[in-house]
């Protein structure tokens, strides 16, 4: 790679980064994401993973916090490959699998982050709306998108810049509305109810779902960090913080509108501040579009490393834009629970065979990395670890395959097994194996990172 001069990310991926960003960037960044719209709704998922069984407060919050936890360490163990050879997240699997393999997970990262634009357009028109309702305003939806669009792809052509901007400005407003929300809601009584910890484990596995989907854009910000320990405790810290406060005020708010998600915001814009504080949110919103419209962009600077990343930026932007004008946001727990079920095998095989069998001191993220077939396997035995595990989405022909597949073993998963924690165990224990047949010998973490190539 040739060196760059600007502060500024580079345009192709045939030019190193600049490392401009330290903890406190990284932080902000990451307890910006932490917090999102979309979390308060989706808190009724936690409270209630499998439809009929809440948890207490206590077991909800305590689930926040572990599973957080949990899913936080897997993205910032993700984010120190990036660091360490300044690869973005799709780039780095070309070590894994091969630059030409590596154009799978590039796609799937393509699709996923398309939806998730979508996704974080749609509740940003909806909050809007929700805001200017309190004023008797109507404005059309799809204004609303539009305007939320051009400000999201705007923020991807200087997305160092963006980063600061989040830094300097946003995060103390984010503050400062989650503290007023805070008393609030809290001042009103909600009645959180009794419930018990029967489905706790489900509720872990949402939030690390909800954690670990942002393991397939990690590299992309922390390849731009000034070391290691910034990428990792800027993503653990920031993150799991930002999490579990969003998680917690989702829960209070449901309380007050009797669990009704199409309510959720109601006591947020309704407060005597409501409006103001709850317009920093929306506006913060666009961070979460931002970084999925960036790593669009990433993954398929991956597939055409040469074209200027400005110019697809342009384009996805426009794409994701015209998609949440007419998503659907139903799907919305199915769709994370997907996206955990093919990144958290993959991030644990990414893992073993970077940090524990050596892989660091040779990591190919040139063009012509070769194939590693072999690595394909413990990331789809994880992957249908998963679902032999976990709750099925209810999406009616994927469930009734893996149905039929536990039929066939005999297999019935108890209440108390982890989907997230065993897919993980699985593929990181496949790919010691394939390791150990190799003759690669484990060795700590703190070997890892010593010697690496960059294409």
């Amino acid at each position: 790679m040739t060196a760059v001069v600007d502060s500024e990310a580079p345009l192709t991926l045939h030019e190193a980064p600049p490392k401009t960003l330290g903890l406190l960037d990284q932080g902000a960044l990451w307890a910006n994401l932490g917090v999102s719209l979309l979390g308060f709704s989706g808190a009724i998922a936690l409270v209630n993973p499998l439809g009929d069984r809440p948890l207490s407060f206590v077991a909800a919050l305590t689930a926040a916090v572990v599973g957080s936890l949990i899913g936080t360490a897997m993205v910032g163990l993700s984010a120190i490959p990036g660091t360490q050879t300044g690869a973005p997240a799709m780039m780095l699997l070309r070590g894994l699998f091969g630059a030409k393999l590596s154009y799978l997970p590039s796609v799937l990262n393509i699709i996923q982050m398309l939806g998730w634009g979508a996704f974080e357009l749609w509740v940003i028109a909806q909050g809007a709306q929700a805001i200017a309702g309190q004023f008797g305003v109507t404005v059309p939806y799809a204004v609303w998108v539009v305007i939320a669009g051009v400000i999201t792809t705007a923020l991807t052509i200087k997305p160092l810049g963006a980063v600061r901007i989040l830094r300097r400005y946003v995060t103390v407003g984010v503050v400062v509305a989650m503290v007023y929300f805070a008393y609030e809601l809290i001042s009103r009584g909600p009645s959180l109810g009794a419930g018990s910890w029967e489905a706790f484990t489900p509720a872990v596995d949402y939030v690390i779902a909800l954690s670990v989907s942002w393991v397939p854009l990690a590299a992309d910000f922390s390849r731009f960090s000034r070391s290691s320990r910034a990428a990792f405790g800027g993503v653990v810290g920031g993150y799991t913080i930002a999490q579990v406060s969003c998680l917690a005020l989702g829960i209070a708010a449901l309380a007050l509108v009797g669990n009704d998600t199409n309510k959720v915001w109601d006591p947020f814009v309704t407060a005597s501040l409501g409006a103001v504080f709850f317009g920093i949110l929306v506006l913060r919103e666009t961070d979460q579009s931002f970084v999925n419209v960036y790593s669009v962009t990433m993954s398929l600077q991956n597939l055409m490393p040469r074209v200027d990343r400005r110019i697809l930026s342009v384009l996805v932007g426009v794409l994701v834009t015209l998609l949440a004008i007419f998503v659907s946001a139903d799907t919305y727990s199915a769709f994370l629970g997907i996206i955990g079920a093919v990144f958290v095998p993959m991030f644990a095989v990414l893992v073993v065979d970077y940090f524990l069998l050596g892989g660091s001191r040779g990591w190919d993220t040139s063009d012509t990395a070769p194939s590693r077939w072999l690595m394909t396997v413990p990331w789809l035995l994880g992957f249908a670890t998963w679902w032999m595990l976990g709750a099925l989405p209810d999406i009616a022909w994927w469930e009734a395959i893996w149905t039929s597949a536990r039929e066939a073993v005999g297999f019935t998963p108890a209440p108390w097994m982890s989907a997230a924690l065993g897919s993980f165990l699985v593929a990181a224990l496949v790919t010691l194996a394939i390791g150990a047949s190799r003759g690669a010998r484990p060795r700590r973490l703190s070997d890892a990172g010593k010697g690496h190539r960059r294409g």
